[in-house]
């Protein structure tokens, strides 16, 4: 179901600025995989509730897209709150299978790319949670102020900063399923920039 939406990402609407930051995670996830190493990416915001599950969830799933079968992708914030709903619906969106296991202040939820797929459980939880690995992953922030607040993650190979704008400025807003979509995609056309051209380079 999300591969139709992936085909669709035009790689060639990311900008310069943006290309000189996904280049040296091209370039270490490169060098993993020729090391034969297992590639553990952990996706770090605040709150675990918004841009860090996107990443995750378009990062392993474009990742399987491509047949790169040994990269794993984890979630987790500075603080543990809830997986926000809207993020959940912008996967919807885009083809994603969502379902809510557990009613509670912070629900697991199932996501799948398809019928078939094994899903990734999302839930909101601290980077480093049991659920998420202790050494040999890289730690990606995908907000400005986890990269702030954690110049040293503990057991990362390797800490890159890859933030986005948070979607939350849109919360309760006519706007809101629009801009959760959009913050979505442009997370999604950067997973399948980064993994097409890994999948040429290894």
């Amino acid at each position: 179901m999300t591969n139709t939406f992936i085909e669709t990402l035009d790689i060639s609407e990311i900008s310069e600025e943006r290309l000189a930051i996904l280049d040296p995670i091209i370039t270490h996830i490169s060098e993993e995989i020729k090391a034969n190493k297992a590639i553990n990416l952990n996706f770090i915001c605040t709150h675990n509730s918004r841009r860090s599950h996107l990443s995750q969830v378009w990062a392993q799933t474009i990742a399987k897209f491509y047949n790169m079968n040994n990269v794993y992708c984890f979630s987790g914030g500075t603080e543990a709150t809830a997986m926000f709903p809207a993020s959940g619906i912008a996967l919807q969106d885009a083809g994603f299978i969502v379902k809510k296991l557990t009613d509670s202040k912070n629900p697991i939820y199932s996501i799948s790319s398809d019928e078939n797929a094994l899903p990734i459980i999302g839930f909101s939880k601290r980077y480093d949670d049991e659920f998420n690995p202790k050494n040999d992953f890289t730690a990606i922030l995908t907000c400005s102020s986890a990269d702030r607040d954690c110049p040293y993650i503990p057991g990362a190979n390797k800490r890159i900063a890859l933030t986005y704008e948070d979607p939350k400025a849109f919360d309760n807003t006519p706007q809101q399923r629009e801009m959760y979509a959009a913050r979505s995609k442009q997370i999604a056309t950067e997973m399948k920039y980064i993994f097409s051209k890994i999948a040429k380079d290894v």
